[in-house]
């Protein structure tokens, strides 16, 4: 099987070397973004459950800052920080959770743009392909018209080989992009429905007296 790859992959040409760089990179950037995705995945309602009980019953935001330091992930770390600033004004604390929220999105979304970028280039570098084994085949039959059928087969089968191989590498690099693209879509909104939740238990804390536990 390996033989017929390397066989293949030497008969589809230079083009071949620039579409192995891509995929080999596209590969390694699935590989941690799974990775890191993995690690960020949370049970946000038994966390935000956590997070107000700590707050509402307990009376403690020491302790629901405790609770966002157990979890992992985007949500957990921008509840912190909003967490942080209790007891400051209102649009204090929105701006840190903002600025918090494009830090983690910013980290969720990185290299993204590198799957997206292969998806896009890979059909190109095998359309390259193509023409130049076209080009080949054709002045293969204006030298030695049809003579030499094997050398105009030769690039046939480069053109044939460069296009496939950029499809194949493609398609699972733009599947990859969706898949990542579609989970920070499903954590934005994750935070957007904790930092609401935060600032209205902010409200209703403050509506019965404030906590205990509060820290500066």
């Amino acid at each position: 099987m390996l033989g017929q790859v390397y066989t293949y992959f030497i008969q589809g040409g230079i083009f071949m070397w620039p579409i192995l760089l891509f995929s080999l990179i596209a590969l390694a950037v699935i590989i941690e973004r799974f990775i890191v995705f993995n690690r960020a995945k949370v049970n946000v309602n038994e966390f935000l459950t956590k997070v107000r009980k700590a707050l509402l019953v307990n009376r403690n935001v020491k302790e629901a800052i405790k609770v966002c330091e157990q979890y992992r992930g985007p949500v957990a770390s921008v509840t912190k920080a909003g967490l942080l600033r209790y007891g400051h004004d209102r649009q204090d604390i929105e701006k840190t959770i903002e600025n918090a929220a494009l830090y983690e999105l910013d980290r969720l979304e990185r290299r993204l743009s590198i799957l997206a970028t292969t998806a896009n280039v890979e059909p190109m570098l095998g359309f390259l392909g193509t023409v130049s084994g076209m080009i080949k085949s054709f002045g293969t039959l204006a030298t030695q018209g049809l003579s030499n059928p094997g050398a105009v087969a030769a690039g046939i089968s480069e053109a044939l080989i460069t296009t496939a191989a950029g499809l194949i590498i493609a398609i699972p690099a733009q599947i990859a992009f969706n898949y990542f693209t579609t989970k920070v879509t499903r954590y934005v909104r994750d935070i957007e429905t904790a930092s609401n939740m935060l600032l209205e238990t902010f409200i209703e804390m403050e509506s019965k007296g404030g906590g205990t536990g509060v820290t500066a």
